[in-house]
C-alpha cells in the first residue's frame, strides 16, 4: 500500500491548521472572494511557500498586468524570483476595429487561443503549483454554462496528470453566485469581507468543502497585513482538554485572600464587578504582580484605560507592575476597539499562554470588549468557549465589568455574565460617617469555601487595605446602610 503524499501547505499557519495540515497535493481548488477580500494575497502566499520548498510555480493572469501584480508583491515586502508569471490579458491592438471579429464570435476564438497558451505555459515550466486569475475571465468568454463547466472539467483533467496543485481565483462578480466550480473542485475556500457601523474592516473566511479532510468548520477571521494573511482559527476547547491544578494565587492582602478561601483558584475564571472608581483594575494589577513576583507570567488585556494611566495609578499605591513588565514577566496589550476583530482578540490570548505560560490573563474591561465589537454576534458563546480553554490550560481568568452608575440600588452591568465566572467579587461604594467609602465582597464561588462578610476596601496613603468586616452596619451592598445600634 502507497503512503498518502505530504500536504501542501499554503504558507499561511493559520489557515493550514484549519484545512489539518494543509491541502491534497496534485487537486484543482477554488478561491472565491468579492474584489479586495485577499485571493490574490493567499494565492502568493501559496506559490512562494512552494518557492521555498524548491518547486517551481506558475501563476497566470487574465485581468492584471506584470507590473501591477509586482506592485502587490512590494505592498507586502515580497520577491517574486522563482514565480513565473504568464500575463494572459489582450493585447493593446484589439482596440483596433480592423481587429474585431466579424465571422465567428469572439468566445469561439478567444477561449481557445486563451486556453492553449496557459496548457502551453504549463507543459514548458511543469509547475508543481499554479494559479489562474481568475475565473470571471474565462466565463465570460466561455458564454455560456455548458461551454464554461466543460472548459473547467477539460483543465482538471489535463493537471490531473501532471502532478500539479491548481488553485482558481474567482471574484464572484457573475450575477448568480456560480456553483458549477465548486462541485469539480476537490476543496473550496470562501472569503468575505463587510464594513461595519464603525472602525476597520472586518474579513473572515470559511472552507466549504475539501473533499476527504476532516477540515475546521465555520467561520474563522483573517486581516490582511504586510507580509500577507494572517489567519485566526476559531478557538474550539473541546480540542484542548487536559488536567489541571486547583491550586490558590495568594494576592498578598490576607483580607482578600480569606474573602476568596485562600485566593484565586488555578483553571478558574473570577469576575470583578463594580462602579467606574472602585478599585476593580487595582485589584487585577495587584493578581498579576504577585504572580510575576513568584515567577509565573501575566497578561492584561486593556480596553478602556492608558497603559501610562495605568503604570502611574500602581506606582502611587505601590504595586511595581511597571517593574515586572520591563522585567517581561508581565505582558500588557492595548486593544485598540476600532480595529478589533474578536478572532484576533482570541487568538492574541491563546499565543501569550501557549508561547509566554501565562498563568494569569486579564481582559479589563467587559464592557469595552463588547462595546469595540457591537455589530459582532455570540460574542458571550465565544466569551464561554474562551473561559472553557483557559481553565483547562490552569490559567486564572479575571474578567472587569463596570457597572453603570455609581450608588444605590438601580446599578446594573452591560451583560450579566455572572453565571459564566466561577466566583464574583463584588466592589460598592456607600455612604458612612459624611464620607463615600468602598466595600469589597465575593458573592459567588463554584466549588470552594469562601468568607461570606462584607469588608471595607481603600486605596489610600500609598497602599491598598482590606479591612476588617463591617459587622456595625446592614445594608451597605444598598449605598445607604445604616448603623446598628449598639446593645
Amino acid at each position: 500500500m502507497t503512503s498518502p503524499l505530504p500536504l501542501a501547505a499554503t504558507g499561511i499557519k493559520g489557515l493550514d491548521n484549519i484545512l489539518g495540515g494543509g491541502l491534497a497535493p496534485n487537486r484543482l481548488y477554488l478561491v472565491e472572494g468579492m474584489p479586495g477580500s485577499g485571493k490574490t494575497t493567499l494565492a502568493f502566499q501559496f506559490l512562494l511557500q512552494g518557492v521555498q520548498r524548491g518547486e517551481p510555480v506558475l501563476y497566470v493572469t487574465l485581468s492584471e498586468t506584470d507590473e501591477e501584480i509586482r506592485a502587490v508583491a512590494d505592498s507586502h515586502g515580497w520577491s517574486l524570483d522563482g514565480v513565473a508569471i504568464r500575463e494572459l490579458i489582450p493585447a493593446e491592438e484589439s482596440l483596433d476595429p480592423q481587429e474585431q471579429y466579424t465571422v465567428f464570435h469572439p468566445s469561439e476564438v478567444e477561449l481557445s487561443d486563451t486556453t492553449r497558451r496557459i496548457l502551453d505555459g504549463v507543459e514548458k515550466i511543469k509547475p508543481a503549483r499554479l494559479v489562474l486569475d481568475s475565473l470571471s475571465e474565462l466565463r465570460l468568454l466561455a458564454g455560456n454554462p455548458l461551454r464554461y463547466r466543460r472548459q473547467i472539467l477539460a483543465l482538471k483533467r489535463f493537471f490531473a496528470g501532471r502532478r500539479c496543485t491548481v488553485l482558481l481565483l474567482d471574484d464572484l462578480t457573475a450575477a448568480d453566485h456560480d456553483l458549477q466550480v465548486q462541485s469539480i473542485a476537490h476543496g473550496a475556500l470562501l472569503l468575505e469581507h463587510a464594513v461595519p457601523d464603525f472602525g476597520g474592516m472586518r474579513r473572515r473566511l470559511r472552507v466549504t468543502k475539501y473533499r476527504g479532510s476532516d477540515f475546521r468548520g465555520g467561520f474563522h477571521d483573517y486581516a490582511i497585513r504586510r507580509g500577507g494573511l494572517e489567519v485566526y482559527p476559531r478557538l474550539i476547547a473541546a480540542e484542548h482538554r487536559q488536567e489541571s491544578s486547583r491550586e490558590r494565587l495568594k494576592s498578598g492582602l490576607s483580607g482578600l485572600d480569606q474573602l476568596l478561601g485562600g485566593g484565586l483558584e488555578r483553571g478558574s475564571s473570577t469576575l470583578i464587578q463594580g462602579a467606574a472608581g472602585t478599585g476593580k483594575s487595582t485589584l487585577t494589577g495587584l493578581f498579576c504582580a504577585r504572580a510575576a513576583e513568584r515567577g509565573e507570567h501575566a497578561a492584561l488585556f486593556i480596553f478602556d484605560e492608558s497603559t501610562n494611566t495605568m503604570f502611574s495609578r500602581l506606582d502611587g499605591l505601590s504595586i511595581p507592575l511597571r517593574k515586572q513588565v520591563e522585567l517581561g514577566r508581565i505582558s500588557v496589550q492595548q486593544v485598540d476597539p476600532a480595529e478589533l476583530s474578536p478572532g484576533e482578540f482570541v487568538h492574541s490570548i491563546r499565543r501569550t499562554v501557549e508561547d509566554n505560560h501565562s498563568r494569569i490573563v486579564v481582559i479589563d474591561s467587559l464592557n469595552g470588549y463588547l462595546n469595540s465589537m457591537p455589530d459582532e454576534k455570540f460574542l458571550i458563546v465565544q466569551l464561554h468557549e474562551l473561559l472553557t480553554y483557559l481553565g483547562q490550560q490552569g490559567v486564572a481568568t479575571v474578567l472587569v465589568a463596570a457597572h453603570h452608575g455609581l450608588i444605590g440600588g438601580h446599578m446594573s452591568a452591560p451583560v450579566d455574565a455572572s453565571y459564566l465566572a466561577d466566583a464574583v467579587l463584588l466592589l460598592r461604594y456607600f455612604e458612612a460617617d459624611g464620607e463615600v467609602r468602598q466595600a469589597i465582597s465575593v458573592i459567588k464561588m463554584r466549588g470552594g469555601d469562601h468568607e461570606r462578610t462584607i469588608r471595607e476596601f481603600s486605596m489610600k496613603a500609598g497602599r491598598v487595605t482590606i479591612g476588617e468586616p463591617l459587622r456595625d452596619y446592614h445594608g451597605v451592598l444598598t449605598g445607604v446602610p445604616e448603623k446598628k445600634s449598639k446593645p
